[in-house]
């Protein structure tokens, strides 16, 4: 009777830390969304190029984060190694990212980098982690892939290059697979290396953000600021330290689909706030995304 009991209430702990792990990587990823937004603000108001954004967005995140630590005399020991590694893929993952961008357009570099990261992950937490790929697993991803095309492909035309935009798609998508694989892997909350990692990808981006152009124009100061404050503070440091506390608890392949939430609360937003169309089409494909999302959920 005891062992059924024991039995029992370790299930139910074992529930409990999936649900949250759920509701952290789902609450990062409505975050990331909400950057998204705003980093189009920037790029239309600033003078700011994409690398630079990501650079000063990552200083602002260290100086947030470094000041809490301060703040509640955080002395968590920060393994270098794992700094080393999280923030070399999350250096890869943002570079490649804007270079898919840049070359494929934001329609394609978007669905491919987004689309590529599930199936990447899915393979890749086969082979290193012995996660089991089910068929419903590979239905959900497929059915969230399937919305994320017209979710996304109906913001824009294709750029002048591509496949050498698909390229650094994938490459992005392998740089977020090894965060994920790797803090999958660790088995333990990473939340507290989340600033180290910062500093790592910050330096990694710091020449190609000094080469595009670090100083905003001298009239947008201000505003520009306020919005580098606000990207270092939520979809950084607070998305971030939340996905690391969470990734753990929650299989990889299902982190991937629910990061997927991210495009889902840009587009809302954008058309919220920034007052562009949502087409009947891209809603369907949201409706499709959220539900396999929901599907995925369930433990």
């Amino acid at each position: 009777m005891e062992s059924s009991t024991g039995l029992a209430l370790d299930r139910a702990s074992t529930t409990a830390s999936y649900g949250r792990g759920l509701f952290f990587v789902g609450t990062a990823a409505v975050a990331w969304g909400t950057g998204g937004a705003v980093a189009t603000v920037l790029y239309r108001t600033s003078g700011l190029g994409p690398l630079a954004v990501s650079f000063w967005r990552l200083v602002c995140g260290i100086l947030m984060l470094y000041g809490l630590r301060a703040l509640t005399r955080d002395r968590t020991p920060v393994r270098p190694r794992h700094a080393l590694v999280l923030g070399v893929g999350l250096a890869i993952y943002q570079t490649a990212y804007y270079g898919s961008i840049a070359y494929a357009g934001l329609a394609v570099g978007t669905v491919v980098t987004l689309g590529a990261c599930p199936v990447v992950i899915a393979l890749a937490a086969r082979v290193v982690l012995g996660e089991a790929l089910t068929v419903a697993r590979a239905a959900y991803i497929g059915a969230a892939l399937a919305g994320l095309v017209p979710l996304v492909g109906s913001a824009g035309t294709a750029g002048e290059n591509p496949l050498l935009g698909a390229a650094f798609g994938v490459l992005s998508a392998a740089g977020y697979a090894v965060v994920t694989i790797y803090s999958r892997r660790t088995g333990g909350d990473l939340s507290s290396v989340t600033a180290a990692a910062f500093v790592v990808a910050a330096l990694c981006v710091a020449p190609l953000a000094a080469w595009e152009g670090l100083l905003p124009a001298a009239s947008a100061v201000a505003v520009t600021g306020a919005w580098l404050l606000y990207l270092g503070a939520v979809p950084t440091a607070l998305a971030y330290r939340l996905f690391f506390a969470g990734v753990t608890a929650v299989p990889a392949t299902v982190t991937a689909v629910v990061t997927l939430l991210e495009p889902v609360a840009g587009v809302l937003i954008a058309v919220g706030l920034l007052g562009e169309r949502l087409t009947a089409l891209a809603a369907a494909g949201a409706g499709l995304m959220l539900a396999a999302v929901a599907g995925l959920s369930r433990r």
